[in-house]
């Protein structure tokens, strides 16, 4: 990292507000250009390091759950992985209006209209961080039991407590030190995965007779692949809003897009291989079996470290996501997402199943991810990322105005997409009814199609690129 990264100093020698262990200062409102810095580079490890979690070495072992064979699986993993392309070029306009993403999407569903979307969004991050800090708190209570030192309730309430606080630590200063962070930690986590990676793929069954999933099989799996990626829709100009405005998209998409890439596929294909030899249905127990005794320990760091990575970035995103929802730019949101991921997580781990519960919510996530993703990119496209940044905040005297703050297109074509997503889920907690004609196919992610087809054909003659770059 470069000193100006580091201290991200302004022209004339004024320090600018985002500094590595400093509260952040800025909020949602446009970053000004004197207190921009950094590179398309940065990208790189921002997205590496928050997908080098073990949330895809489970997705990967569930495409194999589904019925796909070694090399199904992972060629569903690979093209999983190439979503973070669309995920990365999103992140343009962030350079461009120097705000975050839940306030960009104000000009495809209205300054009202944008707050259930929010609202929805801040709840599937939320759902993330549970996520993330339930394998973290899993794989830490293990590293508890077998140095034989606090067990039971009170070893996993322990454990639940040092993911928290260590996600929540780099999150509440923000911006700089949530890049910072993620570079580091990636670097460290880089090179355990690769050690992981050795011992998983020798042992993969590669071979056997050709395997027929089926519709459901496959259509699930591509569900789970694509989960990942598709949550990140709401977050990519969070992370780009501080960068010069002369960033090229061209190195902007394929610098984060190649670090999610790298990451998510690499994982991913570790779960697949692990779960041609043995059973993963507890992923974390199930892999320690393969690895020699010497480098669980160090495996269930890996665990805990990735599942933080992911966390930090996520929660960063909710607690921006907040002051979009009216809360103000303060502490307060850090506390709020924390009250709610600790309770979400001591339901995960001392109510449910999680194996269960984690499959039910990557199900579910895309009913509303797919919609509200495919009217988002659809309205980047048509304006070609070129916003009225100030009209983004301007309230009733701004573009984004529309119609008493909603966009009839917007909400309409989110409507559309969340039905027929609904009508044709296949999930342990909601089966659409469309499912059995379909031949048990899922297609919730033909939903992103659905909604923004319909938001081109009632919005293509009243959206246009705005004509003055702010």
């Amino acid at each position: 990292m470069t000193q100006q990264e580091t201290t991200a100093r302004a022209p004339g020698g004024t320090m600018a507000t985002d500094q590595v262990f400093q509260v952040e200062t800025n909020g949602i409102e446009p970053v000004p250009d004197e207190d921009r810095h950094g590179g398309a580079k940065d990208l790189f490890w921002l997205w590496f390091g928050s997908n080098l979690t073990f949330t895809y070495v489970i997705n990967g072992a569930l495409a194999v759950a589904f019925g796909l064979s070694f090399w199904q699986a992972t060629g569903v993993v690979v093209l999983g992985g190439l979503a973070f392309f669309a995920i990365s070029a999103a992140g343009l306009s962030g350079v461009r209006t120097g705000t975050a993403t839940l306030v960009i999407s104000r000009a495809p569903f209205g300054v009202r209209g944008n707050w259930p979307a929010g609202m929805l969004n801040w709840v599937v991050s939320i759902g993330y961080t549970i996520l993330n800090t339930v394998v973290g708190t899993l794989a830490l209570e293990a590293f508890f039991a077998d140095l034989g030192w606090v067990s039971g309730h009170t070893g996993r309430a322990l454990a639940l407590l040092i993911t928290l606080a260590l996600t929540f630590v780099v999150a509440l200063w923000g911006h700089a030190t949530v890049q910072f962070a993620e570079r580091w930690i990636a670097y460290v986590l880089a090179v355990g995965f690769a050690v992981l990676l050795v011992f998983l793929l020798p042992g993969a069954d590669t071979g056997g007779a050709a395997v027929h999933p089926g519709a459901s099989g496959w259509s699930l799996a591509f569900v789970v692949m694509l989960a990942g990626p598709f949550s990140y829709v709401p977050m990519p100009a969070d992370y780009t809003r501080y960068l010069p405005r002369t960033t090229s998209m061209r190195s902007l998409t394929w610098y984060g897009a190649l670090g999610g890439f790298v990451s998510s596929v690499a994982l991913g294909v570790a779960g697949v291989a692990a779960a041609t030899q043995t059973d993963m249905t507890d992923a974390v127990a199930g892999t320690e079996k393969l690895l020699p005794g010497w480098f669980q320990p160090l495996f269930l760091a890996l665990v805990l470290g990735g599942s933080v990575t992911n966390s930090i970035v996520t929660l960063y995103s909710s607690s921006l996501n907040l002051q979009v929802l009216g809360v103000p730019w303060s502490r307060s949101r850090a506390i709020i997402s924390a009250a709610v991921t600790a309770a979400g997580s001591l339901c995960a781990l001392f109510l449910t199943d999680f194996t269960s519960s984690l499959l039910s919510f990557l199900s579910l996530l895309i009913i509303v991810f797919a919609p509200w993703g495919g009217v988002f990119l659809t309205d980047m496209i048509m304006r070609r990322c070129r916003y009225d940044a100030p009209a983004l905040h301007a309230g009733p005297d701004g573009a984004y105005w529309y119609r008493s703050g909603y966009h009839p297109a917007g909400m309409t074509a989110l409507l559309v997409g969340m039905v027929f997503a609904a009508l044709t889920c296949d999930s342990e907690l909601w089966t659409g009814p469309l499912v059995a004609p379909l031949g048990g196919a899922d297609l919730t992610l033909f939903g992103s199609v659905v909604s923004g087809l319909v938001y081109w054909a009632l919005a293509r003659r009243t959206v246009a690129p705005h004509t003055a770059l702010s």
